[in-house]
């Protein structure tokens, strides 16, 4: 089994679908994390999404690779002490993974929901509205944090976010920064 990073000259994974993906299932949400965080840090451009509801396992993202790279997808989760529970390759619809963004209109404002955690922008302003889901600690000193900044502007969460729902919340700003933008 591969042992190292991919050199310099391998060329990463598209983030589109390919003809040839897969996805990683994990027990943990935490270990998704992770595998993202070392994979990007190796050159691979991964997405991560919801698996298909028949591979939930308790953790409500997956990582979507080119099957293509599997070897060296696997040698550098090794290297890391990383372990997927399974690695689906997709070759039927029912198993293509779900966008981890769900993306609400209000009129003058839109709603992007990663996993449990929700954004809301005012579309002319760019203005964070509001921010709720999640359970975890740091949802409501991020939720003060972010109220009333505007997205452009705004300092993402994951810099004083700790936990889960930070992880999501900081998914859910980037899609809402990207969207105000665009």
């Amino acid at each position: 089994m591969f042992q190292g990073k991919p050199h310099k000259g391998a060329s990463p994974v598209s983030s589109g679908v390919s003809a040839e993906h897969g996805f990683l299932v994990f027990q943990h949400t935490g270990e998704v994390i992770q595998a993202e965080r070392t994979l990007r840090e190796a050159g691979f451009a991964v997405e991560v999404k919801g698996p298909p509801p028949e591979l939930r396992t308790g953790c409500d993202m997956v990582i979507v690779f080119d099957l293509m790279r599997e070897p060296l997808v696997r040698g550098v989760l090794e290297a890391a002490r990383l372990e997927p529970l399974q690695c689906v390759p997709v070759r039927d619809a029912l198993l293509e993974p779900v966008s981890l963004f769900q993306i609400q209109e209000y009129g003058d404002w839109f709603m992007v929901r990663a996993a449990n955690m929700k954004i809301t922008v005012e579309r002319a302003t760019g203005k964070i509205v509001n921010v709720s889901g999640g359970g975890c600690p740091d949802v409501p000193y991020l939720a003060a944090l972010l109220t009333g900044q505007r997205i452009g502007e705004a300092e993402e969460p994951r810099i004083k976010g700790q936990t889960l729902c930070s992880y999501s919340l900081q998914r859910a700003f980037e899609e809402a920064r990207r969207l105000w933008r665009g």
